[in-house]
């Protein structure tokens, strides 16, 4: 049976625990929020890339354009997929639901290549034995638009020296401040109809330039001129996104980490309550046993 010193330095480990799982939490709501002011910064630009793409696929289709090529000819494809997980554990079940959303993806294409973002991802697919990049590694941990054309400039690379044929891009969006979703999207090679599904172009039409827009030298030279930008700002969403929903899903785990701390302290202080009345009331009765043992 539990003596009440060791109940009582039970209470004191949980609640030196929930401090530090409170400061995580507080720590992660302030990373979220300057993750969002930072994509809501930078979407200006990339909106008004977006309504030039999409203004210029309303009038012309240009399929001869390189990141359109399905390269029907080939037999045998290789994919890579870029899988953007967390930098660090404490996140609830936010990178196991990645790594079974990424593996259901890679049994049905074996023939792929891992492109991992994030610490914990890299370290699990690697002991997983999976074909992985090693030289295309980044961290999730403070995205921004340099590291996304980085990464842009070398999936566009693989794939315009065809040492792959498709690239993917895992990550997990934040739907709300409670719900997260994982989705797979194909980033290369693009298709007249997946753009005008990403775009939204129906909406974005709405917006249109008043007047007729004039592109020099040609729509065709600012349409190849913008598409490595538009792939860009979809990977740097995605970064943003993944970065987001980490934080989110760290400030439910440690709001959850410190109810239940809260509930095991509430617990644990009536046991040693107990203990101690206990304690108390044995000392009574022996004392009472004492006094009647010396009136004999």
């Amino acid at each position: 049976m539990s003596t009440g010193r060791d109940v009582k330095a039970r209470i004191k480990s949980i609640s030196e625990t929930m401090k530090l799982t409170r400061a995580m939490k507080i720590v992660s709501a302030a990373k979220l929020k300057q993750a969002k002011n930072q994509l809501e910064n930078t979407r200006p630009y990339f909106n008004r890339i977006e309504m030039t793409i999409a203004d210029i696929l309303s009038h012309d289709i240009y399929s001869d354009n390189i990141y359109f090529d399905k390269r029907k000819g080939k037999k045998t494809k290789k994919s890579a997929y870029i899988i953007l997980t967390g930098d660090k554990g404490l996140c609830g079940s936010y990178n196991n639901n990645i790594f079974k959303f990424a593996q259901r993806y890679l049994k049905r294409d074996p023939n792929s290549v891992l492109l991992i973002c994030g610490h914990t991802g890299y370290e699990y697919f690697t002991k997983k034995g999976y074909e992985i990049m090693h030289d295309f590694f980044y961290p999730v941990y403070n995205p921004n638009v340099f590291r996304a054309r980085e990464m842009q400039e070398r999936v566009m690379n693989l794939f315009k020296e065809e040492k792959v044929d498709n690239v993917y891009l895992i990550y997990t969006t934040l739907k709300n401040a409670f719900e997260l979703k994982t989705r797979a999207m194909r980033l290369i090679p693009l298709t007249f109809e997946s753009l005008r599904k990403e775009l939204g172009i129906k909406k974005i039409m709405e917006k249109r330039y008043e007047g007729k827009l004039i592109y020099e030298p040609s729509k065709k030279d600012v349409f190849e001129m913008l598409i490595p930008k538009y792939i860009k700002g979809v990977i740097y969403s995605a970064l943003v996104e993944a970065f987001t929903s980490e934080q989110s899903a760290r400030m439910q785990a440690m709001e959850s980490a410190s109810n239940n701390a809260k509930e095991m302290i509430d617990k644990l202080s009536l046991v040693y309550n107990r203990t101690r009345q206990n304690s108390i009331t044995q000392e009574i009765i022996e004392m009472v046993a004492g006094f009647e043992l010396l009136e004999e």
